[in-house]
This record gives C-alpha cells, sequence and structure tokens, in this order.
C-alpha cells in the first residue's frame, strides 16, 4: 500500500512539474485606468519615489518599510530601495527613461524571489482625460511557474496595480 501511495506521489509531483515547464518563460502584469488629469499631472507623481507614498498599494501594506532615495531628486537617475515585510519584499527601482507621455522603470526584487522587472506607465489622451496604462514584464522563474499552477499571479498583482492606479488617480486629480 506505502508502495502505491509513494508511486502516486511521484507521479503527481512529475505532472505538477511537467506542467510547470510548459509555462512561458516570461509573464506580464497589465492594468489601466481613465484620470480626469494631463499627462503633465500624472507623471509627477510616478517620476519621483518620494510621491509614491501618496499612491503605492505596497506602502500601505507595509508602512515601517525601510527606504532608501538615492540618484536624481526626481525623473532619469532617480533611485528608490526598499526593505519591508513578507508582502512587500526587498528591492530597488530606478527611472530609466522619461518622455511626456511614458516612464520606464528597472526593478530589481531581491527578496521574497531574484527577478528583473521592465515596469512602464504609458499615457494615451482619452476623452477629457488620460489613460495611465501601468504594465510590469519579467522573467517568470521556474518556482514562478510552479506557483502559478495554484495562484492566479495575475488576479493577486493585478488588484495592487488596480488600488494603486485608484490612488494615483486620486492623487493626480486633486492637484
Amino acid at each position: 500500500m506505502l508502495l502505491y501511495i509513494l508511486i502516486g506521489l511521484a507521479v503527481l509531483i512529475a505532472i505538477i512539474l511537467i506542467a510547470a515547464s510548459t509555462k512561458p518563460n516570461t509573464v506580464r502584469y497589465e492594468r489601466s485606468i481613465v484620470i480626469n488629469a494631463s499627462p503633465d499631472r500624472i507623471l509627477p507623481h510616478i517620476t519621483d519615489f518620494h510621491k509614491w507614498n501618496g499612491w503605492s498599494p505596497w506602502d500601505k501594506k507595509d508602512p515601517n518599510m525601510q527606504r532608501e532615495y538615492t540618484g536624481a531628486a526626481s525623473g532619469k537617475g532617480a533611485k528608490y530601495a526598499w526593505n519591508g515585510n513578507g508582502k512587500v519584499g526587498e528591492g530597488s527601482m530606478e527611472v530609466v527613461e522619461v518622455s511626456a507621455s511614458a516612464v520606464r522603470i528597472d526593478m530589481h526584487f531581491i527578496k521574497p524571489f531574484k527577478t528583473d522587472c521592465d515596469v512602464w506607465f504609458r499615457c494615451v489622451p482619452e476623452g477629457t482625460g488620460t489613460k495611465v496604462n501601468w504594465s510590469m514584464d519579467s522573467p517568470d522563474l521556474f518556482m514562478g511557474k510552479v506557483m502559478s499552477l495554484f495562484i492566479n499571479m495575475d488576479k493577486m498583482i493585478g488588484k495592487d496595480f488596480e488600488c494603486g492606479l485608484a490612488d494615483l488617480k486620486k492623487q493626480a486629480e486633486k492637484n
């Protein structure tokens, strides 16, 4: 009987590993919102990491997070590092590209998993406002592929993006 249980367990583990190995090597998370403001009123909230505490969903998850700001005060070259609880992990970001309608940020996670992400905020006119699209692309490490078999990561991270965008909307519209 024990032998059948062990064989069944080995088969189950093999199926999980095979299923995970068929997942794509990259992952993309993306959400959008329309903000009743022009890009020149929205982008300063993104290019200045000091302003992220007004809208970042992760600041709410760990108000005691340790933060370090280096580089430029805002815009290209602005750098931000954080170290927080298990909900926010540890990592750093740098604004690497800024235009009148977009911001690109290099994000590097150290914990809970080491990975590099390419983050974009793109602004497109929509009606009397601006559609802000927040996207994050990263390699999908094998452990992430296994986790995604059991947890809908797009839904989980997407909720954070949606909350952040809603708060960014509030910040940009009140100025």
